[in-house]
């Protein structure tokens, strides 16, 4: 038994009549100018005002559900109020016809069933209250019309129906409520094309949140490596050699303000400011990286062919954050230790080696590797490029190949 009259004492049950009584509410005007076009209708007066208290309403709410500001209300309403499967819907206006089509559809049955539970919610309380008293309370004629005199089977069986009544009016609005809940998703939800171009928004989102990581990664990660080394080689040398401690200092200062630039830049984006332009280093600018790394104490061999200087600006971009991530890679990992660098234009492609001595730190690592491959990988993908990296020998070597005909 309790679990029968659980959900009377709900409040969500209450909203959701509360949700029917209101689109009762909203029908009476369509009623009310069905029933002053009715004398304009050819036909039998009973008959005319039956179809226009019926067809006319029925098309004037789908015609209103068509207005795309529609959807909105009845999506706001309907999560607001009915609960259940309806909280998951998401407010917005009708984009698209088939969107219009079912908010049409959605109004005119939100009305039409609100206007019978409303009416019904009217008419069975007072009606239940007469037929419950009947036995006990002499009625007027004028209310009870033909009832019998009391003991008479007609009226002792009145107070069954009232209760019953009452018991019928509780299950409609309980049912009626919990079957709008439940439909409410399929009208007002997303359609197909709706949630295709959310799912590509969201991929747009993702692709954009995760190049602002990587540039993040190589760009900041890069600076703070640098400047840890040079740092501590400024420190060691400050008292025997003060020109080379200036000079690092100086490239600390410069990688710091480049570090800063890069994240005031990601910081703009993700506050959607984009009066700044983004800093695009290609590989034009190579040769400040290199001097930095050497003034980190690391001793580079780089050879960069000229004609680098010339791959598509896409390819030069990408290629300068591989080159800086690979160099950051080596320092992290491997310390102090020789890095070589090999980079230039074979035919159509751009052709680039980094190695390194896998050293003491890196002999006993996981070659696996870690962020700084992982978005290396994914520049190299996006351009369609091929990448390999791994231990050879006694050595970490970085392999990349781009293609440079591919991107336009």
């Amino acid at each position: 038994m309790s679990g029968v009259l659980r959900p009377l004492i709900e409040r969500t049950t209450w909203r959701r009549w509360s949700h029917l009584v209101v689109g009762g509410a909203l029908l009476m005007p369509y009623w009310f100018l069905g029933l002053s076009l009715s004398p304009f209708v050819a036909g039998d007066g009973a008959i005319a005002a039956a179809l226009m208290l019926l067809l006319f309403p029925a098309a004037a709410t789908f015609v209103t559900g068509l207005v795309p500001t529609v959807r909105l209300l009845e999506s706001s309403l309907a999560k607001e109020l009915l609960k259940g499967p309806s909280e998951a819907l998401v407010p917005g206006s009708a984009a698209t016809r088939e969107s219009r089509v079912r908010a049409g559809a959605w109004f005119t049955l939100h009305l039409f069933a609100g206007v019978v539970v409303s009416g019904l919610s009217l008419v069975v309380p007072p009606l239940a209250f007469v037929l419950v008293m009947a036995p006990v309370v002499d009625w007027d004629e004028r209310f009870l019309g033909g009832w019998a005199r009391p003991g008479t089977w007609q009226e002792w069986a009145a107070p069954p129906a009232g209760i019953a009544a009452v018991a019928v009016l509780l299950a409609l609005i309980v049912g009626s409520g919990a079957l709008l809940a439940r439909l409410a998703p399929r009208f007002l939800g997303p359609t197909a094309a709706e949630r295709l171009a959310e799912m590509e928004a969201r991929a747009v989102r993702l692709a954009e949140r995760n190049r602002l990581a990587r540039e993040l990664h190589d760009s900041v990660g890069h600076a703070l490596s640098v400047v840890t080394l040079q740092a501590g080689a400024a420190g060691r040398v400050l008292d025997t050699d003060p020109g080379f401690a200036r000079e690092a200092l100086g490239a600390i200062e410069e990688s710091a303000r480049a570090a800063l630039e890069d994240l005031d830049h990601v910081l703009g984006l993700l506050r959607e400011d984009r009066s700044r332009p983004a800093p695009q280093p290609t590989l034009r600018d190579l040769g400040r990286v290199l001097e930095q790394t050497r003034l980190a104490g690391v001793s580079l061999d780089a050879r960069v062919d000229p004609q680098v200087e010339q791959v598509p600006a896409a390819v030069s971009r990408e290629a300068y954050r591989i080159v800086q991530e690979g160099l950051t890679n080596a320092l992290r990992h491997a310390g102090k230790v020789p890095v070589r660098l090999r980079l230039g234009v074979a035919g159509d492609r751009l052709e680039m080696e980094m190695s390194n001595p896998l050293g003491a730190r890196g002999a006993g690592r996981r070659h696996g590797g870690g962020r700084g491959l992982g978005g290396i990988r994914e520049r190299v993908t996006v351009l369609r490029g091929e990448m390999t990296a791994g231990p050879d020998g006694d050595r970490w070597r970085v392999h990349v190949s781009l293609p440079l005909t591919t991107v336009q």
